[in-house]
């Protein structure tokens, strides 16, 4: 995630809990657990862009987690690139496939936490991971992280074609277990 705070420093940071919330209009959400230069710089300024993180900068996306102090920007110290946003004035990671250009739609407090709520204005996708105008997973090579010290990387990826009413078989049963 990166963002900017009012002095002019660029934020970048991981985070662990992003999800679509709306198709139409086009918004994520992410959540940030306590009160961060992320959620600071988000509010104060109303925008952000949501970088997928390619798991080849594994190491890279782990440094911008460091708590360095606010006028210090995690582009510069983990060696990342920046690029402009065509419709936000954050930066984007320019090694990113995927950027996601957000402005701020709304907040959300929960317990410790804050739900943040961004609708998407610009969506930057690399050529290089779409087969037609579609991303493949497999060319984006996602890398999630799941909290603490771990990390996760794509497994196999398998299709499975939804099962239409006209073909429901009458009972759901899995047919390689045995009946209880």
């Amino acid at each position: 995630m990166s963002s900017t705070s009012a002095e002019g420093v660029d934020n970048l940071a991981p985070h662990s809990f992003f999800t679509v919330a709306s198709v139409t209009p086009p918004i994520i959400q992410f959540t940030s657990v306590g009160r961060k230069d992320s959620l600071r710089n988000i509010t104060e300024r109303g925008e952000f862009v949501v970088n997928l993180a390619p798991a080849e900068f594994m190491a890279e996306v782990n440094a911008t987690g460091t708590s360095f102090p606010p006028d210090v920007s995690e582009f510069d110290a983990a060696g990342v690139t920046r690029e402009p946003g065509l419709t936000v004035t954050v930066p984007r990671v320019a090694e990113s496939p995927v950027a996601l250009e957000c402005r701020l739609h709304s907040t959300l407090e929960i317990g410790d936490c804050v739900l943040v709520f961004g609708e998407v204005t610009h969506a930057a996708v690399s050529t290089g991971v779409l087969e037609g105008s579609h991303p493949r997973i497999d060319l984006l090579g996602p890398l999630a992280r799941l909290g603490r010290d771990e990390w996760g990387h794509l497994g196999p990826v398998e299709e499975l074609a939804r099962i239409r009413k006209a073909e429901w078989p009458g009972d759901f049963r899995r047919r390689d277990t045995p009946e209880a």
